[in-house]
């Protein structure tokens, strides 16, 4: 799988338990901080399109902030009814205190 890197975000631009959205290309991106993990979903809800980092995140799992759907933000897994679409997931990476995503 070939992709290319993009910087993001420094490490300390999110804080622990929180989120972010960045703009690359097209696609709005959510990239949440969970201690020194960092995870990057399409920001908006499967289900009513809501934005995801307006959610609540508890640990790895980001609830929409419109009608209650969770999705884990590592896998991009749809966890609970109304959402039952998993939403996109893009690889990330940090390199010297930079957040980087792999768009395909």
């Amino acid at each position: 799988m070939s992709g290319e890197w993009r910087i993001v975000a420094g490490c300390d631009d999110i804080e622990d338990g929180d989120g972010i959205t960045v703009k690359i290309e097209n696609r709005e991106i959510a990239v949440f901080r969970q201690g020194q993990n960092y995870h990057a979903t399409d920001n908006y809800c499967t289900h009513a399109k809501a934005p995801l980092v307006d959610g609540y995140l508890d640990g790895a799992i980001i609830e929409c902030p419109l009608h209650q759907g969770r999705f884990d933000i590592r896998s991009g897994k749809a966890l609970c009814s109304p959402a039952t679409k998993d939403l996109e997931t893009y690889p990330v990476r940090k390199i010297d205190g930079e957040i980087q995503i792999r768009i395909d």
